[in-house]
């Protein structure tokens, strides 16, 4: 038998893991500066898919900037006309509208252009079907009228931006 070597400890270097006042400072920071909204860096009259955002933080920077928030979950449609009820009752469109396109589109704009100075909006639609009754015909004349909002009012100077998604 050979003799019973002695076991000696090895000491590794350790990296100093300890947090140094900047960086503890830093990670106190705030990701977003106050006045910072997640639509910074969007471009105020467009329609496209609300992936990095939720909409918590786009209602509430509706509010920091002093724009119309309208919100439609749509989990529940699986045709046209669901999904014109549900808009309707979720963005408290008049009684009168026709829900059909065309009456969505006239009640996106020109009402609310006659009713004074607009300060902006925000839209979000969330979970917009995509069943057999709600195609990707339907689901792209539904974003095209939003589309045409957008330009109705970047024509007036007026921000409106519109997040969808789709189920």
């Amino acid at each position: 038998m050979k003799a019973q070597e002695q076991f000696q400890p090895v000491q590794l270097a350790v990296p100093d893991r300890s947090l140094t006042s900047e960086r503890a400072a830093e990670m106190d920071q705030p990701l977003r500066q106050p006045g910072d909204t997640p639509l910074k860096n969007v471009r105020t009259n467009i329609v496209q898919s609300i992936r990095a955002f939720h909409a918590s933080d786009l209602q509430d920077a509706a509010t920091a900037l002093g724009q119309h928030f309208l919100y439609a979950n749509l989990a529940q449609a699986q045709t046209k006309q669901d999904v014109l009820d549900l808009i309707a009752a979720q963005f408290n469109l008049p009684a009168h509208f026709g829900k059909n396109f065309d009456a969505l589109y006239d009640c996106m704009t020109d009402p609310l252009h006659k009713a004074g100075a607009q300060p902006g909006f925000i839209v979000v639609l969330e979970h917009i079907p995509a069943t057999a009754k709600f195609d990707k015909e339907a689901r792209e004349q539904l974003l095209d009228i939003f589309r045409d909002a957008a330009d109705y009012w970047g024509d007036r100077k007026i921000p409106f931006r519109c997040f969808y998604s789709f189920r």
